[in-house]
């Protein structure tokens, strides 16, 4: 598919851009942070940086205006655009495509949300970003997605016609023998405004250490939902390409723009072979990485612990005021030797700095804790262990007095 890529301000590329001619335009605008966003790619070799740093609301209001005019000239009657901005910029953007398109041309706010590490601002995590979507009539381009039913959706009943009763009232519809009418089969629950989306994270594939780059699977979602394939795609800030590269991999035409020469020359690269990565989270859910060891965490029951997920060493972290380290907690688990256990404790903990290890012992005819000898860690018979041993002793004393 065509790939349109230009160097220089959207302002003055966007008026060689023919009237009406553009079905989705998607814009990644600077976010009014007042910093300088920098980045230095994964092997360490380039540093990529643009300023986002403006005197006023009104001076980055001034900025935008008039690029927002442009791209509605060129937007066709049934194309639709979408501003992605945050918590800085949102009420600015609002209220500037309010202007230009008009208040009756807004569509959506969507929430893009990922969960991201924690930090130690005193205030709540940022965990979203807001794509704002207007069209250029009531006449735009929408091709309805489906997603799953939530576990807790009663799909059965969904499946049944509705009828109305004599007051008027949504009934079950039911046939002459009083038996449930089939509605047919469902797609499922519409599109929603709420996207869970991850985040890039350090070591994706696709991610090339361009500032603010957002992930492809979020560009795909925007491009199918508003255009079909061989409609034209229009990024005026493409910084490092995703949008075109989206827009390839889903046969649109693309036009992107940028005045950087390093983001242009990193979206050329990365439309000589355009490709995204692979999202396990997106395929299999969230769900499927909740995967603690529910036996161990049976034995750790009553404790107050954080539960680690995919750590075959360390099941639990204990909540206590270690100074110096953490304390990692993990349970014997079935057949497993005592020692065995031991050292993958400590192979696992070794590079987290603990105070204290603490180990589990759950097996009753395996090796005694004091076979275990590593500095730092403490061997503990497990609740079961120690009732079903009480228990036991408690016979062999009735039995001998017998």
């Amino acid at each position: 598919m065509e790939a349109d890529v230009y160097l220089g301000d959207c302002l003055e590329i966007l008026t060689k851009v023919p009237e009406n001619s553009v079905d989705l335009v998607y814009l990644d605008p600077p976010f009014f942070t007042g910093n300088t966003q920098k980045l230095t790619t994964r092997d360490r070799t380039q540093r990529f940086q643009f300023s986002d740093v403006w005197r006023s609301t009104n001076e980055y209001a001034q900025f935008l205006h008039p690029r927002l005019c442009e791209m509605k000239r060129v937007l066709n009657s049934t194309g639709s655009i979408f501003l992605h901005c945050d918590r800085n910029a949102s009420h600015i953007a609002r209220f500037l495509l309010d202007n230009v398109f008009g208040e009756e041309m807004f569509s959506s706010e969507i929430i893009w949300q990922y969960r991201r590490w924690s930090s130690g601002e005193r205030r709540l995590l940022r965990a979203h970003q807001n794509i704002l979507f207007y069209t250029k009539s009531q006449e735009y381009k929408f091709n309805t997605m489906f997603v799953p039913y939530s576990p807790a959706t009663n799909v059965d009943q969904i499946l049944q016609k509705r009828a109305r009763d004599e007051y008027n009232k949504s009934i079950y519809a039911i046939d002459e023998n009083g038996e449930a009418v089939f509605n047919g089969n469902k797609k499922g629950v519409p599109l929603g405004d709420v996207w869970d989306i991850p985040y890039l994270n350090p070591k994706a594939k696709e991610r090339v250490g361009y500032p603010t780059q957002k992930p492809i699977l979020l560009l795909e979602k925007i491009i199918r939902l508003v255009t079909d394939e061989n409609d034209l795609v229009l990024d005026p800030f493409c910084g490092s390409g995703t949008t075109l590269i989206a827009a390839r991999l889903l046969n649109r035409r693309c036009i992107g723009i940028d005045n950087s020469p390093d983001a242009i020359r990193i979206t050329q690269e990365r439309l000589r072979s355009p490709s995204s990565s692979r999202s396990c989270l997106m395929e299999e859910g969230r769900g499927a990485y909740e995967n603690t060891d529910k036996y161990a965490l049976a034995h750790l029951s009553g404790l107050d612990i954080i539960p680690v997920q995919r750590n075959s060493g360390i099941d639990a972290f204990i909540k206590c005021d270690a100074a110096n380290g953490t304390v990692p907690i993990r349970v014997q688990k079935p057949n497993e030797p005592l020692g065995q256990a031991a050292l993958a404790l400590y192979t696992a903990s070794k590079t987290k700095h603990p105070s204290l290890m603490i180990l589990v012992s759950t097996q009753q005819e395996m090796e005694l804790a004091s076979t275990v000898s590593i500095p730092g860690m403490i061997v503990v018979d497990s609740a079961s262990k120690v009732i079903t041993r009480a228990v036991k002793d408690a016979l062999i004393g009735v039995r001998s007095k017998r």
